[in-house]
């Protein structure tokens, strides 16, 4: 089969197409014939060699997949690695029956982001109706259903972006204020935008920005950090943090794969959004599965919305 494969790491060049041997079936896992490969952040990091969880190489990136099993049924699931190719094997826990009327373009966005965007909300933040929130890249793939899916739950969405292309799709989405991510008055904008200090924020991106949304956050507020795009850790200002008792917690989706509800629960919660017609994935792009070099040198650009993907049959 064709897969993507790194060899070494570094930039998007060392992404190349490759013939590899098939993946042998093995038991409690469907094999699958790729349709969509979900593009993530974690996809970058892998190929940086800076991923929280460490690589061998050579190595297939792609974590999230959609496509058909041998009896015709269409799955989306994660995976461990291995996504990038034109078949793939997905645990039986980790793999949910896409229904007839999600399409491959939605549920590709739904399988590792639309369940994060889910739990962080719901599970980790305990995001109530009538709370403010804060949402990080508000037009990309987690950010733009996450701002949907806390519209929907009655928080008040405040939503981060780098552009006023983004900050416009955020605000269609349903944000009440979209604030410039990269102001030098992040803070300030957030508070102003959200009428005061936020109850629960959203943080991804490391670096300055993470200090200036523990500051717009109210006494009791609530941090949820889940990535660093920006390639930046940070360091939590623990006086800070004791001064207005605010909570952080780490967020990371493969720590729910063995709960044996927690993601079917919201897998159908999602299928069932897209369904009613609320919750509306953002496609940014659908890329040959050659060409996934070009879709990493795009996240990395921020210049997308919405959700990348491969096109495995092409």
């Amino acid at each position: 089969m064709r897969a993507i494969t790194m060899k070494e790491f570094g930039g998007p060049e060392v992404l190349q197409l490759t013939e590899v041997p098939d993946p042998q079936q093995r038991p409690a896992h469907h094999l699958i014939d790729v349709h969509r490969a979900g593009v993530n952040y974690a996809d970058m990091h892998v190929r940086n060699n800076d991923y929280i969880s460490p690589v061998e190489l050579p190595y297939i990136p792609g974590n999230e997949v959609v496509g058909t099993a041998a009896d015709g049924r269409r799955f989306v699931g994660l995976t461990r690695g291995g996504g990038y190719a034109e078949k793939a094997l997905v645990h039986h826990r980790t793999a949910w029956a896409v229904p007839d009327d999600i399409t491959d373009e939605q549920a590709i966005t739904l399988a590792l982001q639309g369940q994060s965007a889910w739990h962080l909300l719901f599970t980790s933040a305990e995001l109530k109706s009538g709370q403010t929130v804060v949402i990080p890249a508000a037009a990309g793939g987690v950010g733009s259903l996450a701002v949907q899916l806390a519209k929907q739950a009655g928080a008040k969405v405040i939503a981060l972006a780098s552009t006023e292309e983004k900050r416009r799709l955020a605000r269609d989405l349903g944000a009440d204020a979209a604030v410039d991510s990269g102001s030098a008055n992040l803070t300030e904008e957030i508070t102003e935008g959200a009428g005061g200090p936020v109850h629960v924020a959203l943080e991804m991106t490391g670096g300055p920005v993470l200090p200036a949304i523990l500051g717009a956050l109210a006494p009791h507020g609530r941090l949820v950090v889940y990535g660093y795009a920006s390639g930046q850790m940070s360091d939590l200002p623990s006086r800070f943090l004791i001064e207005k008792s605010i909570t952080v917690s780490g967020f990371g989706l493969p720590n729910l794969y063995s709960d044996r509800d927690a993601l079917p629960t919201s897998i159908e919660a999602l299928f069932g959004a897209v369904r009613e017609g609320w919750l509306k994935p953002v496609t940014g792009g659908v890329y040959a599965l050659g060409d996934a070099s070009a879709a990493h040198s795009a996240m990395a650009a921020r210049t997308h919305v919405g959700k990348l993907s491969l096109d495995a049959t092409r």
